[in-house]
């Protein structure tokens, strides 16, 4: 038998962006509830240190600065539940989302906070090796590898800006692409060829990683596999990051909002409610809606100003 819950704002997803809008929305004494997802705490549980969180400054890792934003959003007693939405009915108010748990929840207003999950090689390793030499986020763990030799994967703009930016911390840098077409901007390409001429990156084409080798601490090295010739390749490195993309949490919505390439579009021209989606009372903050920044500090932001703008709605269409 399916129980019922209702609130005037739901929160959808349990990250930065999901707790900061739950901290504004419980402080305005809306008494959100939090659906956690699969993954509380969101892609940051991982993340073995932070480095670039503003308050820390002997830095932090991702669970315990997750276990910050939980202390705090509990202080405000928040309702957090772990469920996953699994169906939803946003055509009329109040709104209708179905959890996993058999749980119905009725409520006046959505926060859609789900985030996005980094595309994976599908290698057995990346699990083995997460927050140990494998990473997802040159700008999140790129200063780990100060003066040391890692290995970027991917072929699009965040492959190569995240060469780009590793190779001015790192001793050396590797860029595999599987084609020898990059679906980079030109003058990203252009700076890349640059880099190339002074060996400050290398570049090989044609190449997919087979193998991310290592010992119980860290990853030590890759195994390359080449599309033309079959051949191997091994190369000694301290880091891998995978930049071959990631996929926005929004299955169930897609065919319900307006969306892009997956991301919730947000309706940011508009100056009373900057993170309303297509549909009026629905909003979303975080890595949802963001297929640019995807930092801690800027869904949490988003988590923020969706709360407000929430806030706002509701008092506008109260009744």
């Amino acid at each position: 038998m399916s129980k019922t819950k209702k609130t005037k704002i739901l929160i959808i997803g349990s990250g930065p962006a999901g707790y900061t809008a739950a901290l504004y929305a419980a402080r305005a004494n809306l008494d959100p509830i939090i659906i956690t997802g699969l993954n509380q705490g969101g892609q940051l549980m991982s993340t073995t240190e932070i480095e670039n969180w503003p308050t820390e400054y002997n830095n932090i890792s991702g669970s315990d600065l997750m276990g910050l934003f939980l202390n705090n959003v509990e202080k405000f007693n928040t309702e957090i539940i772990p469920d996953n939405i699994i169906n939803a009915d946003l055509s009329k108010r109040p709104f209708l989302l179905n959890g996993d748990s058999g749980t119905d929840y009725i409520c006046e207003s959505v926060i859609i906070a789900t985030g996005s999950s980094p595309k994976k090689l599908g290698l057995k390793s990346e699990e083995e090796f997460l927050g140990k030499g494998i990473s997802y986020c040159a700008t999140c763990d790129g200063m780990f590898y100060k003066g040391k030799n890692v290995v970027i994967v991917g072929g699009g703009n965040t492959a190569i800006e995240d060469a780009l930016f590793l190779s001015n911390i790192c001793s050396s840098v590797t860029l595999v692409h599987r084609h020898d077409k990059f679906r980079a901007e030109p003058i990203l390409l252009d700076r890349i060829k640059d880099k190339v001429s002074k060996n400050m990156i290398s570049v090989k084409t044609f190449y997919t990683i087979s193998k991310i080798e290592g010992n119980k601490d860290k990853v030590t090295n890759v195994v390359l596999s080449g599309s033309k010739n079959n051949s191997l390749e091994n190369i000694e490195t301290d880091g891998v990051f995978i930049a071959i993309g990631y996929n926005p949490n929004t299955n169930i919505f897609n065919n319900l909002m307006k969306t892009e390439e997956g991301y919730i579009i947000t309706q940011k021209n508009d100056k009373n409610f900057q993170t309303m989606t297509s549909i009026e009372g629905i909003f979303a903050a975080g890595d949802v809606q963001d297929s640019i920044y995807r930092q801690a500090i800027t869904s949490s932001g988003t988590g923020c100003m969706a709360a407000l703008d929430a806030q706002r709605w509701l008092e506008k269409n109260e009744g």
